[in-house]
């Protein structure tokens, strides 16, 4: 169970360095795998996506889920 005050917040740093390093840009990566600009913006914003979504992104890099995604623990305000 979380502390009070607690919650869990996903992030996609991985994912934004992941490209860099493998130079691809976010125009490519959206093009090629066929993501909605709207599901961009929310992987932009860490903001929950489909877990199929995340699985093309898995295959489209060779990579596991934790390579590109992590949960985090945030404060609630």
């Amino acid at each position: 169970m979380l502390a009070k005050g607690r919650s869990m917040k996903i992030s996609y740093k991985k994912l934004w360095i992941l490209l860099i390093e493998k130079e691809i840009s976010q125009a490519t990566f959206r093009k090629d795998l066929n993501i909605a600009t709207g599901t961009m913006t929310k992987m932009r914003k860490n903001e929950e996506v489909a877990l199929s979504v995340l699985l093309r992104i898995c295959e489209y890099l060779d990579c596991n889920i934790g390579d590109i995604c992590d949960a985090v623990k945030v404060e609630k305000e």
